[in-house]
């Protein structure tokens, strides 16, 4: 039987166009591996500062951290003498005992309701006697000697 001479010469072709097909995606996969990578973008040198310290807490807000601590300790007393001692120890961080101290019990539209103003040191008798800080410091003022002058309290 003879094949025809056609038929020969196309499957041949169709062979031969695959194997040079493979061998040209081969190529291409090598080159592309081959490549040199290209060199990396050049790196400025920019001098790390530090950034900027934080400010100064403002003297009030020292003072309203102090208070707030002191408050949370003469309420945390466990017992009567310890309780006085913080009462005492906290009172002199005010210009006098009779310092005004404000609590604010409801503000809409930027006016204030008060509760029945008290005293420091009332508050601080009220606070040993409860055993419970329910307020935060909302406005502190201070006088010319560093000391607090007047407070405004909100409930936590």
């Amino acid at each position: 039987m003879k094949k025809s001479l056609f038929s020969f010469s196309i499957s041949r072709a169709l062979v031969l166009a695959i194997m040079v097909t493979l061998a040209m995606e081969a190529c291409k996969s090598k080159k592309k591996v081959a490549e040199p990578a290209p060199p990396p973008a050049p790196v400025e040198e920019v001098e790390e500062t530090p950034p900027p310290a934080p400010p100064a807490p403002a003297p009030e807000e020292v003072a309203a951290q102090k208070l707030e601590n002191a408050f949370n300790q003469v309420a945390a007393a466990g017992n009567t003498s310890i309780a006085n001692q913080s009462v005492e120890e906290t009172l002199s961080m005010f210009s006098n005992q009779e310092a005004p101290v404000l609590i604010v019990i409801h503000e809409e539209n930027g006016i204030k309701d008060y509760d029945e103003p008290t005293t420091i040191r009332k508050y601080l008798e009220y606070l040993k006697d409860t055993k419970k800080n329910l307020n935060y410091i909302s406005d502190i003022r201070l006088d010319a000697n560093g000391k607090v002058s007047e407070l405004e309290l909100r409930r936590k």
